[in-house]
């Protein structure tokens, strides 16, 4: 099982307990060995600072004690805001209509970077239309994804 993975499963309980949704899991470095472990949570009303807190206090008590990550980390907990990242195929499916840009993992038409207004969803492809131009890229190939605030 992939770490995120692994993270999702520890934690998503913890999280939902609280009364909010995860919404994604990054784990990035930052520069040398320095590793960010950042928690995006979501709620209907919005999220504040006490919320971030709350999640954080509780989500730093099971990191603790299952250590799942190996080394130092800093943990932050945040809302996805407003050019919130899209981590799963149902953010895509919810998020039909709007302008995203995507990183792919390899190049798709001799290009990885794609920005444009998600068409639709079909099987495991998300349909972008990008300057008039249909793609449909395959959603396990996508690195990153994130809205385009209007």
């Amino acid at each position: 099982m992939m770490l995120d993975q692994k993270l999702q499963k520890l934690l998503t309980p913890v999280i939902t307990a609280l009364g909010y949704e995860l919404w994604g899991i990054e784990l990035l470095k930052q520069g040398g060995s320095n590793l960010i472990l950042r928690i995006y949570i979501d709620h209907l009303d919005g999220i504040n600072l006490d919320d971030c807190q709350k999640v954080s206090y509780q989500v730093s008590g099971v990191l603790e004690v299952e250590d799942p990550i190996p080394g130092n980390y800093t943990l932050e907990v945040s809302s996805p805001g407003w050019d919130r990242p899209l981590f799963t195929l149902d953010h895509f499916i919810s998020s039909i209509g709007q302008i995203v840009k995507v990183r792919l993992n390899r190049p798709l038409n001799a290009r990885r970077n794609f920005s444009g207004l998600i068409q639709g969803v079909n099987d495991s492809n998300i349909i972008l239309l990008v300057d008039d131009t249909e793609y449909s890229l395959p959603y396990d190939q996508i690195n990153k994804a994130h809205i385009v605030p209007k």
